[in-house]
């Protein structure tokens, strides 16, 4: 029982960012939420007809998502490895605030129903490989790395670009063909 105390710790953290940013795009960036950016109809149309090249785009995906898990997994063997988890999860929180709160001004409830769709199915493997490296950054040393860690988050980020390549792109212009 103690785990399943100590893991919703984790979601106290996450909270508390999501709010900031849904805070900060409220009260302080809501003049900059009212000017055209990724919400906008023409990014929405443009993006409808890019064509994306696999070959490409995985470069870029490679940088977006395995730079902060390899930054996180270097802070974990240091010893700011709990502050690093907790300062993840704020961060986190606070970007799902503002990504969340920014297409619903823009979009209403359209833009929530964009933000599920744009990280589905991809995220359902993104965040259990950061969640065992956080995990692990936070109880240290109660919990160990091992084998077995390195290589569900391998094939979790993995399985997660393959789907965000070739699946998310797909569903996003299905979800935006009905706008």
């Amino acid at each position: 029982m103690k785990i399943l105390h100590t893991r919703k710790q984790l979601l106290a953290f996450f909270m508390p960012g999501f709010l900031l940013g849904v805070l900060y795009v409220n009260l302080l960036a809501k003049k900059y939420v009212a000017e055209p950016g990724i919400f906008s109809d023409y990014f929405l149309n443009q993006f409808q007809s890019v064509e994306i090249v696999p070959e490409e785009y995985v470069w870029y995906l490679l940088r977006l998502r395995l730079l902060p898990f390899l930054a996180l997994g270097g802070l974990s063997f240091t010893k700011a490895r709990k502050i690093a988890a907790v300062l993840f999860m704020i961060w986190t929180g606070i970007s799902g605030g503002i990504l969340i709160s920014t297409a619903v001004l823009s979009m209403g409830l359209k833009g929530s129903l964009l933000c599920m769709t744009g990280i589905f199915p991809q995220f359902l493997c993104y965040i259990p490989a950061y969640l065992v490296l956080v995990w692990y950054c936070y109880s240290y040393p109660q919990i160990r790395w091992n084998r077995q860690k390195t290589v569900f988050a391998a094939v979790m980020l993995s399985a997660g670009i393959i789907l965000e390549i070739y699946v998310n792109p797909f569903l996003v212009r299905t979800f935006l063909s009905t706008l």
